[in-house]
């Protein structure tokens, strides 16, 4: 096992039992407690986990939200298929909402190049990426930009999306769950996500496996609002199967 495919291990043991413990990870993970604690050390670096006397423990138990580029380094395989998966979800033309997140940045990457699409974006650098495309037509939602996601939010993200109806939302979520729907730590991010929701003919749901380990403050949407929910393969088949039967076709990419 290699150190990132190990440590993609950790993280995802520490979010489904709540904390991790140095000696139980290096007993079944075969390896030295020391690569164990270097492990820790990098996750820690990420902003993913917090390290605590002879362990460590996810940041979301500890109420904390990852910063953008800290969760942009976790899982990178894992978004790329997903984002890849979801080009099947565009339109031939038309209008899209691509929310501001991680695995939505990298639907942004691989748009294709002859595709004609008005793109609505709430995020300054997705819409930097996206403006130097010729053949795509870019509406950036204003507002405060919140420095954990560099997402816009507020009155001024909103009232824009209220007039608005457009093909595809391409959603992304911080958990997701079959008693909770889709949730997020911020309820002013919520709010821009359920009016992105609301505003689309249909919804994309961008997540990857470790986002059904965890329920946040604020809600933004239902399962049975959502009309695709693409993730990886690290979802458990039982689960998958849950979720499709409360409302969307579930892609593991």
């Amino acid at each position: 096992m290699y150190a990132e495919e190990r440590q993609q291990e950790i993280l995802r043991r520490a979010r489904a039992a709540g904390r991790v413990d140095v000696v139980t990870l290096a007993a079944e993970l075969d390896v030295t407690t020391e690569t164990i604690r270097r492990d820790l050390t990098s996750l820690e670096r990420a902003g993913v986990l917090r390290r605590v006397h002879g362990g460590a423990i996810p940041v979301e138990r500890l109420g904390f939200e990852p910063a953008l580029a800290a969760r942009d380094e976790v899982l990178t395989a894992e978004k790329e298929r997903i984002a890849k998966a979801a080009l099947a979800e565009l339109p031939e033309d038309g209008s899209v909402i691509i929310d501001a997140g991680t695995t939505t940045g990298r639907l942004v990457k691989v748009l294709p190049a002859d595709r004609e699409l008005t793109v609505v974006v709430n995020s300054p650098p997705l819409a930097t990426a996206l403006a130097a495309r010729p053949n795509l037509h870019v509406i950036m939602l204003g507002g405060r930009v919140r420095g954990k996601t560099l997402a816009t939010v507020d009155d001024w993200a909103l009232r824009p999306l209220a007039d608005l109806n457009v093909d595809v939302a391409f959603m992304a979520a911080n958990g997701c769950s079959l008693t909770r729907g889709l949730t997020t730590p911020d309820p002013a991010e919520a709010a821009i996500k359920r009016a992105m929701v609301k505003a689309a003919q249909r919804s994309v749901l961008l997540a990857d496996h470790t986002k059904f380990t965890n329920t946040y403050l604020a809600r933004f949407a239902g399962l049975d609002e959502i009309d695709v929910l693409i993730t990886d393969t690290g979802l458990d088949l039982a689960l998958a199967a849950d979720l499709a039967a409360a409302g969307p076709e579930v892609i593991r990419a």
